[in-house]
């Protein structure tokens, strides 16, 4: 009489000849719909499964992100040079200090004469070492510049980035010229979504910020009666709540970052991009502006 209950090799078994050597991502897919044939209809599955309870929002975002991922490369999430914030190699320190201040970011593209000509990366935490030690030159704080083609796929830069534990590169493109940057932080955002860090988070607080030069960081989902109020100033409030919105609308687009749109004697530029919005605007006053006190 055949045995009922056939015996089935251990999970475990790495030598059993039928061992199931998908990864779980393929079987969590055929699990949830069996026989997907293309990536639109995957993504329309996993969206169902949303639907249905069997995976978190969360879940199934990172994993579309996953999948859209594999059809991009750096030129399509890189910061364009004309965007870019760069530092020069002949800048004195405080006005280093003052980029890195007003800007935020932890890494800088250094560049040499033209703002393509990239030469090396300097670490904002380096500078310390010129404020303990004025003598030292600049160029031996330099870290080696990363470059990467605009074609080179986002799956691959990753794997880059974590193999080589850096966190920026410079994207070239085909005649090997300067087209923008990318940095790990981008790439992951594909992924998961906007990453909050210290720079973005506003801790429930109002998100208008005075700087050091006296103008203001605005976050773009800071209310327009805020606005208002901060800057003592009448900006409409009917069709919009933030004031990203409005500014969009005065624009007729999402505006990128560098961009500067004046509304109502305000110049608001942007400073931080994510996911299709504004995070962040730097406020300034339009006659500020006119006498050059923005900066380039």
């Amino acid at each position: 009489m055949p045995d009922p209950h056939p015996s089935r090799p251990f999970k475990g078994d790495k030598h059993a000849p039928h061992a199931d050597k998908r990864s779980l991502f393929e079987r969590l897919v055929e699990f949830v719909s069996p026989g997907v044939d293309s990536r639109d209809e995957l993504i329309e599955t996993l969206a169902d499964a949303e639907h249905r309870e069997l995976i978190a929002p969360e879940s199934r975002m990172m994993l579309e992100g996953v999948i859209r991922m594999a059809d991009l490369s750096a030129g399509d999430a890189m910061v364009p040079t004309p965007r870019m914030d760069v530092l020069s190699i002949d800048s004195p320190y405080e006005e280093l200090l003052w980029a890195v201040i007003d800007t935020g970011h932890s890494r800088f593209p250094v560049y040499e004469g033209s703002r393509e000509n990239i030469i090396g990366t300097l670490m904002a935490k380096d500078l310390l070492k010129l404020q303990r030690a004025p003598e030292l030159n600049l160029r031996t704080l330099l870290r080696p510049a990363v470059f990467v083609p605009e074609s080179k796929g986002l799956n691959e830069l990753l794997r880059d980035f974590r193999a080589n534990r850096n966190h920026l590169a410079i994207v070239v493109d085909e005649f090997g010229n300067t087209a923008g940057l990318i940095t790990i932080e981008d790439v992951l955002e594909e992924i998961v979504g906007e990453i909050e860090d210290e720079f973005d988070d506003k801790n429930g607080e109002s998100g208008i910020y005075t700087l050091a030069d006296g103008s203001h960081r605005v976050a773009g989902d800071t209310d327009i009666a805020a606005v208002n109020e901060a800057f003592v100033v009448d900006l409409p409030v009917d069709d919009f709540d933030t004031i990203g919105g409005l500014v969009a609308q005065e624009l007729g687009r999402v505006p990128r970052r560098g961009e500067s749109v004046t509304i109502a004697n305000l110049v608001f530029s942007v400073m931080l991009t994510r996911g299709g919005a504004v995070r962040w605007f730097k406020v300034t006053r339009s006659q500020e502006v006119a006498l050059g006190s923005d900066g380039a």
